[in-house]
């Protein structure tokens, strides 16, 4: 291993800068889960091929040579998740900032001849503006993109996550650099107390004081843990951010390590993540072999070494103590506190846990001072924050936002508006926004122009969980989203307090009585007393905020339970023991093929004119639907 002490950043970085002066043109192609699901890294072989097939001097790798290299090179490289999940694989040409959208294998050879041979963009690949319908030919000129604030998420959008070099030529460790040689323990935990940062993970705790608390525990060995456990259903801010940077994640964590005095770091990341697993692996032995980990950091003579572990698979080993310990091999189910993980944490040492995007967004932050930092925010929320933006809105993906944008903001103008199910955009289609996973609540119309930050959340019973939106539109079912929480943390209680293993048993149970037809007049009450219970009597935030999706949907939704439990209908339909069997007048020409094939006699109308069905005498048994060529039967 190479010293520590010899470690020069700068003569790296003018390294890399003189590797990539030949370099006149860069394709860079994304390579987050999303677009490599789509045939992305396909793409990029195809480019390959293509490229060197014309002629073109193509490099992958800006690597020292003997030979120098011709001017006039194309580099071709990955990059993280750029965001726009909903238009992937994409595909960027610099320095023309040209950004092609939902590129195809098929799409290589004019995308070589056009714009890399002639330097023109190939217009049927650029996005096209929603509302003035003109070519937007880079991400500067999309909505999507101009809306936003992208800092921690800005290099995602084009650098190498394989590559440390290319890291460190942007500023990559300058900033740990600086917290082993220019600042004491004390003097980072007060630059990031007074730029208050506060966890990006859920609870809002402010970072600095929790670093503190650590900071002044009496021990000779103490941990930093990055929690990358992310669970919430559409959530994949800390995946992308493990995919697309790794060596901000273990900046920040060497820079937290360095303020509480540990020297050992553990990266826990979700067992379902293995392309996060598989990068953020090869971050820690590419910088180990470079000599930025081990026994003498920046020649500081303090130590610092990484293990990778991948979860358990449990939802629950996102809270702190579970993942403790599961890291420590036992079952992950969380313990009473205090103590708390800063007096008693891995192995009974003091320990800091911190998400992904918390110590992603720290480099960024003592580089530029904790006022800077504070500048873009809330007084009470400084920075920005990252959130999956998902369900029925235009352009779903990764985006990122200062704290205080309000959701007016996010679903209409960066993500273009509510849709239905076939993606179609619904003006007047907005009916809630789920935020926080199954941790959180419900937002509704008169929320749109909430600012969105911790405080204002909270105040309405909400909370910015770990960053997961989900938008749904006016034929969504509350009952039904409710229902889908709750069977998910029910699912992941990992059954060690009876408040949360039997409370979410029984509330899932009573769920299904609403959305089946079995409810009566005690159902409601019985249900949020025992949500009440729950929240209130749980060990662990996971069983504390289980009920928040019900109490939530119930406070603002709560026509739609008495439709169901009084009425015996679902409003939207998606109940189907309690959807109106209709006809649809626009789609019935009068056939008479269902009125004679009902058994019950339950629909009427004349011959040639729309029939409609009798809901009171319906039985459901679908023999009209079954007779019908023109879907126009639903609800049966």
């Amino acid at each position: 291993m190479t010293n520590n002490a010899t470690i020069d950043l700068q003569k790296i970085s003018a390294d890399y800068a003189r590797r990539a002066k030949p370099v006149a043109r860069r394709v860079v192609v994304c390579a987050g889960t999303g677009c490599v699901a789509n045939g992305s890294l396909k793409v990029m072989e195809a480019l390959r091929r293509a490229t060197e097939a014309a002629g073109l001097p193509t490099t992958l790798e800006l690597r020292e040579e003997t030979a120098p290299k011709p001017d006039g090179l194309l580099h071709l490289s990955k990059s993280g998740c750029q965001g726009f999940c909903q238009m992937g694989p994409l595909v960027t040409v610099f320095p023309d900032n040209i950004l092609y959208h939902r590129v195809r294998v098929g799409d290589v050879g004019e995308i070589v001849e056009k714009t890399l041979r002639r330097g023109k963009p190939v217009e049927r690949l650029l996005y096209r503006h929603p509302e003035s319908g003109s070519l937007c030919r880079g991400a500067a000129e999309i909505p999507f993109y101009n809306r936003q604030t992208r800092t921690v998420l800005k290099s995602c959008d084009f650098l190498d996550p394989e590559d440390l070099h290319e890291y460190i030529a942007n500023g990559g460790y300058a900033a740990a650099r600086r917290a082993y040689l220019e600042m004491t323990p004390a003097e980072v935990c007060r630059t990031i107390l007074e730029s208050g940062l506060r966890g990006r993970g859920g609870g809002g705790f402010p970072t600095g004081r929790k670093w503190e608390l650590t900071r002044i525990q009496e021990s000779a060995k103490k941990y930093v843990i990055c929690n990358g456990d992310e669970g919430d259903p559409g959530a994949f801010m800390d995946r992308s951010l493990m995919e697309g940077n790794p060596h901000c994640v273990l900046e920040g964590m060497m820079i937290a390590a360095r303020a509480v005095g540990a020297d050992e770091g553990v990266v826990y990341v979700r067992l379902e993540y293995p392309l996060a697993v598989r990068r953020i692996r090869r971050a820690v032995a590419d910088a180990e072999r470079l000599g930025l980990f081990g026994d003498n950091v920046f020649g500081s003579g303090q130590a610092m070494r990484f293990t990778v572990m991948e979860g358990a698979g449990a939802f629950v080993c996102g809270e702190e103590t579970a993942l403790i310990a599961s890291v420590e091999g036992k079952r992950g189910m969380p313990s009473p506190k205090p103590p708390f993980p800063a007096e008693s944490g891995l192995w009974g040492k003091p320990t800091v846990i911190n998400n992904v995007e918390t110590l992603a967004t720290v480099p960024r932050l003592l580089n530029g001072g904790g006022r800077n930092f504070a500048a873009a925010g809330t007084a009470g929320s400084p920075g920005t924050k990252t959130f999956a933006l998902t369900g029925h809105v235009a352009n779903t993906g990764l985006i990122e936002v200062p704290f205080g944008t309000t959701l007016r903001e996010i679903v209409f103008n960066i993500g273009g508006g509510v849709t239905d199910d076939a993606g179609n955009r619904l003006p007047e289609g907005f009916k809630a926004v789920q935020i926080g996973g199954p941790s959180g609540g419900c937002l509704t119309e008169s929320e749109l122009d909430l600012p969105l930050d911790f405080d204002s959340l909270r105040a309405v019973g909400a909370m910015i969980g770990s960053g997961g939106l989900v938008v749904m539109n006016r034929k969504t079912c509350m009952v039904s989203v409710a229902r889908f929480f709750m069977q998910f943390t029910q699912n992941e209680s990992c059954g060690k307090c009876v408040p949360c293993r039997e409370g979410t048993k029984q509330m899932l149970a009573l769920l299904d009585d609403i959305m089946e037809g079995r409810a009566d007049q005690t159902t409601l009450p019985l249900l949020e007393e025992l949500a009440n219970a729950v929240q209130h009597t749980s060990l662990c935030g996971l069983g504390k905020t289980a009920p928040s999706p019900v109490l939530s949907t119930l406070k603002y939704f709560r026509e739609e339970y008495l439709a169901h439990v009084e009425q015996g209908y679902c409003p939207t339909g998606q109940c189907k023991a309690l959807a109106r069997p209709e006809i649809d007048p626009e789609k019935c020409i009068g056939c008479t093929a269902c009125l004679r094939k009902c058994p019950v006699d339950a629909i009427v109308g004349e011959r040639k004119q729309p029939h409609r069905i009798l809901a009171e005498t319906c039985i459901k048994c679908g023999a009209c639907v079954a007779a019908c060529k023109f879907n126009a039967i639903t609800g049966v």
